[in-house]
């Protein structure tokens, strides 16, 4: 799968944890929707970036969002172990979504950085005349 078309899907599976959780959870607290509001952009980019011109700035963009994301839901993770372990949380429900987001952050930034990588080795292999 391209990294655009992989950019919409992660958009959209934002988008689709920030809803179900803010409603699965009886929609309390508007901060369940923060995975939609992640989300979104990220979506917005991966369309973006589905143009040859716009592709490398959308990505770049999207990466950083994702890169954002992730510093801001790793303590999800942190908490999920504790659970594990034992502790009680005060809101399990948020430690998850924000679990999930990490993890889902985290493969996207690895994938994308992987891209670019790999396209800047084809661009020399290319300019070298390989």
């Amino acid at each position: 799968m391209s990294m655009p078309r992989l950019t919409i899907v992660l958009g959209v599976v934002l988008i689709s944890i920030g809803v179900a959780f803010y409603f699965g959870t009886g929609s309390q607290s508007v901060t369940a929707l923060i995975p939609a509001f992640l989300g979104l952009p990220i979506l917005l980019c991966g369309v973006w970036a589905l143009s040859d011109r716009w592709r490398k700035v959308a990505m770049h963009i999207a990466l950083v969002l994702a890169l954002l994301g992730f510093g801001g839901t790793v303590s999800g993770v942190v908490k999920l172990v504790k659970q594990a372990m034992g502790e009680e949380l005060k809101r399990p429900e948020a430690a998850l979504a924000q679990g999930i987001v990490a993890v889902l952050c985290l493969v996207f930034l690895v994938l994308g950085i992987r891209s670019f990588v790999v396209a800047r080795i084809a661009q020399r292999k290319a300019a070298a005349g390989e």
